[in-house]
C-alpha cells in the first residue's frame, strides 16, 4: 500500500485550526480576559422562522409511515431545485432544474468537483485565496499557477494571455479580500476561458451580500454556461453553516472533448454522495419562499451593518482596506509594517480581538488581515471600540 504523498506537500495545520489553537492557549493563560472573535466566517444569528417551521413540519412527516422519506433523488428534491431555479429566474438567469445539484455545502463541492477533471489539468487560482482551492488540488497532485491579487488591482486579477490554464477558480465577492467583479470584468474571464478551452469554477457563496451593480452570478455573462460551473451555499445566505446545504450548477452547454460535464458530475454524485437530508432540504426551500426571503434579508441587513461598522472603524483609524461593501469581509493592511501573524498576536494580546492573518491565504496575503461581520452587533461594537483605542493615531 502506498499512501497519497501529496498530502505531505500541504501545510501542517489548516489555517483556522491553527488560529483556534493559538486562541485556546491564550485563553488558558488569561481566563479573566474577554476574547472577541471576528476571525472565522461563521454566522451567529439563528435560522429564520420560515426555515424552522418548514424543518419542523418535515420532521413530523418523517415520524409517519405515510409521509416518511428514505433515500432522496440523486440531484436533490425537485421542490428545492425548482426553488433555486426560481431564485435565479427572478434575477433574469434561466436555468434548467436538471442543471442544479443539491449538496451539503459549497466547501465540499469545491473539492469534490475536481473528481470530474483529469489530474494533468493546470489550475489557476488568485493569491490571496481561500485555502480549500489550493489544498484540494495539492492533495490531487495538480500543477497550480497563481495570479497576483493586490491593492494595485483592487484584489481583482484579470486574465493574462501569456498564462495557459485549464481550471480557473474565481470567488466573487471574494473570500478573503471582499472584492467583487463587475459583469464587464467577468466577461473578460469568460472570453479567456472559451479561448483556452478552460473551465471556471465560480464560487458565489457571498452573492447575497451584493447591494451595488457588481455581478452576483457568472451566468449574468453571455457565454458563461459554456465554460463555467457555479457553486453556492445556504451557509451565508441563510445561516446554514451548521445545517449544511448548498448547490452546484453544471450547465448542459458545458461540453469538453465531446463529453458532458453535467453527466460526469451526475455520475460522480450518484456514486459518492447520498444527498442532503429531506428535513434540511425542506428548510432550504423555505429560504426562497416569499416570507423566507423577507426574514433572510433582515438577517443579511444585520451583518451588512456590522460590516459597515468595521469599515467605518478602519476609515476612522486611517487603515486601508477592501470589502465592507458587497461583502461580509474587511481585508485591511496591517499597520506599522507588521506582518500578518505579528498583527494577529498584537490584537490578541493587547485588546483580545481575533481576526485571520492574511498570510494564511497565500503569499500576497502577507501584511494583510481579515475581519468578518458575522459576529453579534454587541461584539462588533465592542471590537471596534477596542480597535479605535489601540490603532487611532
Amino acid at each position: 500500500m502506498k499512501p497519497n504523498l501529496n498530502y505531505l506537500n500541504l501545510q501542517e495545520s489548516y489555517l483556522f485550526s491553527l488560529i483556534a489553537k493559538k486562541v485556546s492557549a491564550y485563553q488558558a493563560e488569561h481566563p479573566e480576559k474577554s476574547v472577541l472573535r471576528l476571525g472565522i466566517g461563521d454566522v451567529t444569528l439563528p435560522l429564520a422562522p420560515a426555515v424552522i417551521e418548514a424543518m419542523q413540519s418535515a420532521v413530523a412527516e418523517m415520524g409517519k409511515k405515510e409521509t416518511f422519506k428514505g433515500y432522496g433523488p440523486e440531484q436533490g428534491y425537485a421542490f428545492l431545485r425548482e426553488s433555486i431555479q426560481g431564485y435565479y429566474a427572478r434575477r433574469g438567469i434561466e436555468l434548467d432544474a436538471t442543471e442544479i445539484f443539491v449538496s451539503d455545502g459549497a466547501k465540499s463541492d469545491c473539492g469534490n468537483v475536481l473528481d470530474i477533471f483529469d489530474k494533468d489539468n493546470v489550475v489557476l487560482v488568485p493569491d490571496p485565496v481561500y485555502p480549500v482551492y489550493v489544498d484540494t488540488n495539492v492533495m490531487a497532485g495538480r500543477k497550480i499557477l497563481y495570479m497576483n491579487a493586490s491593492m494595485d488591482n483592487g484584489f481583482l486579477p484579470m486574465p493574462d494571455d501569456s498564462v495557459k490554464a485549464d481550471i480557473i477558480y474565481l470567488c466573487s465577492p471574494n473570500n478573503p479580500t471582499g472584492a467583487a467583479y463587475t459583469k464587464t470584468q467577468l466577461k473578460a474571464w469568460v472570453d479567456y476561458a472559451k479561448e483556452n478551452d478552460a473551465v471556471i469554477l465560480y464560487d458565489a457563496a457571498y452573492e447575497c451580500f451584493v447591494t451595488t451593480d457588481v455581478a452576483r452570478s457568472i451566468y449574468e455573462v453571455e457565454g458563461a454556461k459554456e465554460c463555467a460551473i457555479e457553486l453556492c451555499s445556504f451557509s451565508k445566505t441563510a445561516g446554514f453553516t451548521g445545517t449544511r446545504c448548498g448547490w452546484t450548477i453544471v450547465p448542459d452547454a458545458l461540453i469538453r472533448e465531446g463529453v458532458s460535464l453535467r453527466k460526469l458530475w451526475l455520475r460522480r454524485q450518484t456514486t459518492k454522495f447520498n444527498g442532503v437530508s429531506y428535513v434540511v432540504q425542506k428548510g432550504a426551500a423555505a429560504v426562497f419562499s416569499e416570507e423566507g426571503e423577507k426574514q433572510i434579508q433582515a438577517n443579511l441587513a444585520y451583518y451588512r451593518e456590522n460590516a459597515k461598522m468595521i469599515a467605518d472603524c478602519m476609515d476612522e483609524v486611517g487603515i486601508a482596506y477592501t470589502g465592507g461593501k458587497n461583502s461580509p469581509y474587511i481585508w485591511l493592511k496591517c499597520p506599522d509594517g507588521m506582518d500578518s501573524w505579528q498583527f494577529f498576536q498584537y490584537l490578541l494580546e493587547e485588546i483580545q480581538v481575533v481576526g485571520t492573518p492574511g498570510s494564511g491565504f497565500g503569499k500576497n496575503g502577507e501584511g494583510y488581515f481579515r475581519l468578518t461581520a458575522f459576529g453579534s452587533h454587541e461584539t462588533t461594537v465592542e471590537a471596534c471600540r477596542r480597535l479605535k483605542g489601540l490603532l487611532k493615531k
